[in-house]
């Protein structure tokens, strides 16, 4: 069997999930919380259910070491399944990094080198590898980007109309996020059609806390909307998504904020946060039956830029096969998917409201079956994804 360890590392935190590539099972998986702090918290659901508990937890190295006692004390056994790899989510791989890549030393100092363009994310990201790789130092590991996949956007979607000197010195370009997502979407979706990835044209929402829209012209990411960082393009739980820049320098004369206190607003007092006071669409739908006018402008804010990227996508594509919606909102919101494409029965997106109604667990199709333009739910599958990556890259070096 073809067992590969998925990490994904936080600032505070380690995700994990032990895949079965040749089935797409998750044998288990589970979340260290609260490195760092005094006392963390860590969850392993294995063979025999959810296993829960509390201890210090001072770093990666430690939390690593946490997670593998658990698989010792609870299973299942990780020497008896004989791991293939550990694959391991980066963030940002600037224009260095367009494929899964085995980690040795020098890509170790490139993901550092790289930190600048992803300060919150890099370096955490680092932090688990270099703790993996201790803990496991005779199995390959693998780098996952989240950029990869958007490395095939063509320069004038990636260029920003800025001194070109300036933005070669300093990496800023378009680089785009949630690229291990909407890879397995985009995949999943031309099976759903039944067509091969490289004739299908696709509109791909990954809507979460973090919220990306894809377009993806034979299997190829060609437009995105995440930028430069994971701010620019949809409105977000926490996120402001699209702004005119001179915000900023607004907020910097008038108000006499620093260039750290609207980094802080922007990334993390913004978006739904910022406009409803809440960040959970489920609190939103909440506060709107209660009469809440502000959380109703957030739900329009936020389905009114969406609806735009579609558009703007199925512009640049110039035909669409299917919009799809995935991750936590886009697999469980149905009013999100509903209000986010109404209005766009010209060009042939039509939802029909009883397909769509409720949460989607499972692969859906919630458009008529005439519809010229299909609307698929798709549930995203970022671990089998990166899984699915690191096995091929091991097989095939």
């Amino acid at each position: 069997m073809n067992h590969v360890l998925v990490l994904n590392s936080g600032s505070s935190s380690i995700k994990y999930q032990l895949v079965d590539v040749s089935t797409g099972e998750a044998a288990a998986g589970g979340l260290v919380e609260r490195i760092g702090e005094s006392e963390g918290v860590l969850r392993h659901d294995g063979p025999t259910g959810r296993t829960e508990r509390t201890q210090v937890v001072p770093d990666h190295t430690a939390g690593v070491r946490a997670v593998l006692d658990l698989f010792d004390e609870v299973g299942p056994s990780l020497t008896e399944l004989e791991l293939v790899a550990v694959g391991h989510r980066v963030v940002q791989g600037g224009d260095r990094f367009t494929e899964p890549t085995l980690v040795d030393d020098d890509v170790e100092a490139a993901i550092e080198e790289l930190s600048p363009l992803a300060p919150l994310h890099n370096p955490p990201n680092l932090a688990g590898i270099r703790a993996a790789r201790t803990a496991f130092p005779d199995l390959p590991h693998v780098a996952i980007f989240d950029t990869a996949f958007h490395h095939t956007l063509p320069p004038e979607a990636y260029t920003y109309a800025i001194d070109r000197e300036t933005a070669r010195t300093y990496g800023i370009r378009r680089y785009g996020f949630h690229g291990t997502s909407h890879a397995y979407v985009s995949r999943r979706a031309a099976a759903m059609l039944g067509k091969d990835p490289a004739e299908v044209n696709l509109v791909v929402a990954h809507l979460g806390n973090g919220a990306s829209i894809t377009a993806v012209e034979g299997g190829c990411s060609v437009e995105t909307s995440m930028g430069l960082t994971p701010l620019e393009g949809l409105v977000m739980g926490t996120r402001s998504g699209d702004l005119d820049p001179a915000v900023i320098f607004h907020l910097q004369r008038v108000a006499g904020m620093s260039t750290d206190e609207i980094d802080t607003l922007l990334n993390r007092r913004s978006g739904l946060l910022g406009l409803a006071g809440v960040n959970d669409l489920r609190d939103i739908h909440a506060a709107i039956e209660a009469g809440d006018d502000d959380a109703a402008l957030a739900l329009e804010v936020y389905c009114h830029r969406l609806r735009h990227y579609v558009g703007a996508y199925y512009a640049q594509l110039g035909r669409v096969d299917a919009v799809v919606f995935t991750a936590g909102v886009g697999e469980n919101d149905d009013v999100v998917r509903l209000e986010a494409l109404s209005g766009l029965e010209r060009l042939g997106i039509v939802v029909d409201p009883e397909r769509n109604e409720g949460r989607k667990k499972a692969e859906t199709v919630i458009s008529p079956d005439d519809a010229e333009v299909a609307v698929l739910v798709i549930p995203t599958n970022e671990e089998l994804e990166i899984a699915q990556q690191a096995v091929a890259v091991v097989q095939g070096a």
